[in-house]
């Protein structure tokens, strides 16, 4: 989709930007893991450019609550390339970046992001919860060499 503008001569197109997230499913369910130290789990999901131009992108977690927040590392990769790592409660739309590649027109990637539960958490990590939303926010590559989002 394409808005086109003119004004006397000069000639003006905008492009979209629209990013599919997994189909707007959950990267993990709730209740689905019963966590525990030592124990990793990885689950896999995509990103998909749905604009008229290739993007920059960048995942993070939103309304990221409770206990393991500070407690469980999660990883997210794309094969073997590691596109963010940290904590649950660090993983979050201010603190990360873009990712270092491109996002190009209509590419679909597939990803996997692995929360792991530290061997060392100890007993005061018991009956500690977490819940976010992961999210996705992608501009145009087009005249942002610097990857600005705002």
């Amino acid at each position: 989709m394409w808005a086109t503008v003119s004004v006397e001569g000069n000639l003006f197109h905008t492009g979209t930007v629209k990013i599919n997230l997994n189909d707007g499913k959950p990267v993990i369910e709730e209740h689905e893991f019963l966590f525990e130290p030592g124990m990793t789990v990885k689950k896999d999901f995509f990103i998909e450019n749905q604009s008229t131009w290739d993007v920059y992108y960048k995942l993070y977690f939103t309304d990221v609550d409770g206990g393991l927040a500070d407690v469980l590392d999660i990883t997210v990769k794309d094969g073997d390339k590691i596109l963010y790592q940290g904590l649950a409660g660090d993983l979050i739309k201010e603190k990360v970046g873009a990712a270092d590649d491109i996002l190009k027109l209509n590419e679909r990637r597939n990803l996997t992001v692995y929360f792991h539960f530290p061997e060392g958490a100890g007993n005061s990590t018991q009956n500690l919860v977490l819940t976010f939303s992961m999210k996705a926010d992608a501009v145009q590559t087009k005249n942002n060499p610097g990857k600005l989002f705002d």
